[in-house]
């Protein structure tokens, strides 16, 4: 059971902020877990399920905006897919 995440090495410039977006993988029966994304504050984040031929299924974001610490979502068991952060 192990939620893992990648962030891209590169990160995008939006006037004075910026995005930094990456995956998400569950293996096991991991539903979930924190991803810090390396913005200092998070103002906008979304997440979004990989279809693995399965019907696409929920993925929540457990937090309040803006956050200043990693942000947790909650998932099916098993359920990869993509993330993208907007702060500073």
């Amino acid at each position: 059971m192990a939620f893992t995440y990648t962030v891209a090495s590169g990160w995008i410039s939006l006037g004075n902020k910026k995005m930094k977006y990456g995956t998400y993988t569950n293996t096991g029966a991991s539903t979930g877990g924190d991803i810090k994304t390396g913005l200092s504050k998070v103002e906008i984040f979304w997440v979004q399920a990989k279809s693995d031929g399965a019907p696409l299924t929920d993925v929540g974001v457990n937090e309040t905006f803006p956050i200043t610490t990693a942000v947790t979502i909650v998932t099916t068991a098993q359920h990869d897919g993509y993330w993208f952060a907007i702060g500073i």
